[in-house]
């Protein structure tokens, strides 16, 4: 259990894997005192051109962060589109495997998750539904 970002209320169970999900990705490699490593590259990679090269380095930056650091979802595809705006969306489609922080790496039968994070060069990145 842990704290909504937004609301300050309770969040839990899959609600709060997504929270997890984007407080990682968002969260910049030596930005947190005690804990240098938390994070991921995906920060660094947003304003890069969206290059093959690019592309490739934020699939990796993605499976890698998520893969250390939320073994509550087992991402199994990770699709970006980005458009002229500066608009980028990942798509991030997975099993939630509820038990897996206590080390049941047990996947919910037949229950694909997907999660949304958007973020474009005014606000900060955001879940969409």
């Amino acid at each position: 259990m842990d704290l909504n970002h937004e609301t300050g209320a309770a969040v839990e169970g899959w609600d709060h894997v997504v929270q997890s999900i984007q407080t990682i990705l968002t969260t910049r490699l030596n930005s947190r005192v005690f804990r240098r490593e938390f994070g991921s590259e995906v920060p660094a990679l947003v304003d890069a051109p969206m290059n093959d090269a690019n592309v490739l380095a934020l699939y990796v930056a993605v499976a890698d962060a998520l893969e250390r650091w939320e073994p509550r979802f087992e991402l199994t595809d990770v699709a970006v589109e980005a458009a002229e705006s500066g608009v980028m969306t990942m798509t991030l489609v997975g099993s939630y495997r509820p038990n897996a922080h206590k080390g049941d790496l047990a996947a919910v039968v037949d229950d694909i998750q997907t999660v949304r994070v958007v973020r474009d060069r005014v606000e900060n990145w955001r879940l969409v539904a």
